[in-house]
């Protein structure tokens, strides 16, 4: 088991600024908020990823133009032919 490891990390710029303003706020070590970060995203990696509840919005559209609950009442109606 590796107890300790020194190595080599590239952050991309986005990255590297969150690490070193959650360094300033919390008043830790660059080592301390990189283990944090790795800690969490390491345990939460193995969860299966949570959906984001889905939400249609409703609209009125009003009356429908057409008679929609007979397919050839509203077919004759589209066509301009008298309805049976």
């Amino acid at each position: 088991m590796i107890r300790c490891m020194r190595t080599t990390l590239t952050l991309d710029a986005d990255v590297a600024n969150d690490v070193e303003r959650l360094r300033r706020q919390r008043g830790l070590s660059l080592k301390e908020v990189i283990n944090r970060a790795l800690r969490l995203g390491l345990e939460r990696l193995d969860e299966p990823a949570r959906a984001a509840p889905f939400h249609t919005r409703t609209v009125s559209l009003g009356a429908p133009l057409l008679p929609l609950d007979n397919v050839a009442e509203a077919l004759a109606h589209a066509e301009g032919e008298d309805a049976p």
